[in-house]
């Protein structure tokens, strides 16, 4: 990946089980940020700017009642690392509005705190959404989108990539063997024949169960 070893800000787009966090991940791991943090956001979550504030920014102690001790945000945990924005398309105007500010300003303030505090993180973007036709309808805003998109990489379904599915099949079949203690003696490929049509997208959507 080309972009990978640049702190080009990335929004992968595909629909959702397409491995788009894996991608994100696989750019973390081949960047100069690989050593430090990478931490993931899922901003469906944070979707009011209510949550957004105290779980991204970091809570400085006393901002709020319940606020006992200091809490590290999303972002400041993310500090020289890359940050990956998942669901980027769910957050509603407002939060938009303080999600752009921190990524231009690269710096922001704790809940309750009064000094700025700077960050240097790597922005990824993900989303299964449109957002060039939610930026001509007014749903998401186009300095934001302009801001995240500057290296667009799309993440096809594994119906458009057949010639992939065996061999995502066959890495995971191996994966799960070795935690069973056992061995494979014959390829995925080898038995090709004794499988009818795979549903390919539901390998990467149960992969986390190998």
């Amino acid at each position: 990946m080309k972009v990978a070893p640049t702190d080009s800000s990335v929004l992968v787009i595909g629909e959702t089980g397409t491995g788009k966090e894996l991608v994100a991940r696989a750019i973390h791991k081949r960047s100069g940020r690989s050593q430090r943090a990478f931490v993931s956001v899922n901003c469906a979550a944070l979707a009011p700017i209510t949550d957004f504030f105290p779980n991204s920014l970091a809570t400085k102690k006393g901002a709020f009642t319940g606020a006992m001790q200091r809490r590290l945000g999303r972002f400041e945990l993310a500090n020289g690392g890359t940050i990956f924005l998942d669901e980027i398309g769910e957050l509603p105007l407002d939060t938009q509005v303080a999600l752009l500010r921190v990524l231009q300003e690269r710096e922001f303030e704790r809940v309750g705190g009064t000094q700025s505090v700077k960050i240097d993180v790597r922005v990824i973007a993900a989303t299964n959404r449109d957002l060039e036709a939610a930026v001509a309808d007014g749903t998401f805003r186009p300095d934001l989108y302009y801001r995240l998109n500057v290296f667009p990489i799309e993440v096809p379904p594994l119906r458009e990539r057949q010639d992939d599915v065996l061999m995502l099949l066959e890495h995971f079949v191996h994966r799960f063997a070795r935690k069973m203690g056992g061995t494979l003696k014959r390829s995925i490929s080898e038995r090709s024949n004794y499988f009818g049509p795979i549903p390919g997208q539901a390998i990467f959507a149960n992969c986390k169960y190998c």
